[in-house]
């Protein structure tokens, strides 16, 4: 039985999960009035809701914390302030518990998650608010085989919307928006597998800016940024000879993005997987499944001796588990 935490960014969320059967899956968000992530706002409202998220899984799950044996956290990367306060909230429950503590790197969770799915040895196409990353399993490490050179593709969308006045996060009103717009050219950027988005954002303030209808703009901010994502999925799929693509990260749950990934799947003959919505956003199910994989094979440690790595690297790890 593993407990996990996630604590990277705006979400704080505690999971249980048995034999790769997630029991529960709780989450709280952090949402700022106006702008974008307060690391030390966000941190506060870890320590206000951890104790109370921590039951609510245990009470969906029907487990007792004794029958917990080890707590998985995802002590990296992400905004230090919001990792260290759900690293003192694990350390505190495997003391009081007498229980080991796994460190889970939640960008490989966010790929382990997709065998949940059913995928075997897939590429990655990771589409977070800080992260853009395509990973694959390569000689004993996930691999980046390509990544944004400037901003993360999450993060460009929720820096448009704030530009815009479309309160954060930013994503899901774009897509809303996309609906009734129709496409105008803009910067398309992509070298091999690495992607670019500030030269993008800058052309849509310019836009923005001489009164062109944002319904426009969210269409063809959709139709490009995705186009160069899917691009970039495909150049890794044919690189490393790979059959299965797996859709990651919350920008992730958008609909035209999903519809893209599968046609270009489709007409590969690659196989397409995109876990469900809740596994896709920051959640602790995906922390807690990564982090049964890895103790079934002894990966544990002790309590005191667990620390943040707000900036680890995917391909930083050494995948001992697979």
């Amino acid at each position: 039985m593993i407990l996990g935490v996630e604590c990277t960014a705006h979400t704080f969320g505690v999971s249980l999960c048995n034999k790769k059967k997630i029991l529960s899956n709780i989450k709280d968000m952090y949402r700022p009035e106006r702008g974008g992530i307060i690391p030390a706002e966000s941190a506060k409202h870890h320590e206000n809701i951890s104790q109370s998220i921590f039951e609510q899984a245990l009470d969906k799950a029907c487990i007792r914390e004794q029958k917990i044996d080890a707590i998985a956290i995802s002590n990296a990367p992400g905004l230090a302030p919001c990792l260290l306060a759900g690293m003192r909230f694990a350390k505190q429950k495997a003391l009081k518990l007498g229980k080991p503590i796994i460190p889970v790197n939640h960008c490989i969770a966010h790929l382990e998650i997709g065998q949940h799915e059913g995928a075997k040895d897939p590429v990655l196409l990771y589409t977070s608010g800080a992260n853009t990353q395509i990973i694959a399993f390569s000689e004993g490490k996930y691999r980046i085989f390509g990544e944004t050179l400037d901003i993360g593709i999450g993060n460009f969308l929720d820096k448009f919307a704030r530009f815009t006045g479309i309160p954060f996060p930013g994503g899901p009103e774009i897509e809303r928006l996309a609906k009734n717009g129709k496409y105008i050219e803009l910067p398309y950027v992509i070298k091999g597998m690495d992607v670019s988005f500030s030269g993008l954002y800058t052309k849509l303030t310019q836009l923005y800016n001489n009164k062109v209808l944002i319904e426009d703009l969210c269409f063809s901010i959709q139709e490009t940024a995705f186009a160069i994502l899917v691009e970039a999925a495909e150049r890794a799929l044919a690189h490393t000879g790979k059959k299965e693509l797996v859709l990651g990260g919350g920008v992730a749950c958008n609909s035209r993005l999903q519809e893209m990934c599968r046609i270009m799947c489709q007409e590969r003959g690659a196989h397409f997987f995109c876990p469900p919505k809740e596994f896709l956003v920051d959640n602790a199910g995906m922390i807690a499944y990564t982090g049964e994989l890895m103790f079934n094979k002894g990966i544990k440690m002790d309590p005191s001796k667990i620390d943040i790595s707000p900036r680890e690297r995917t391909d930083e790890v050494v995948v001992t588990w697979r």
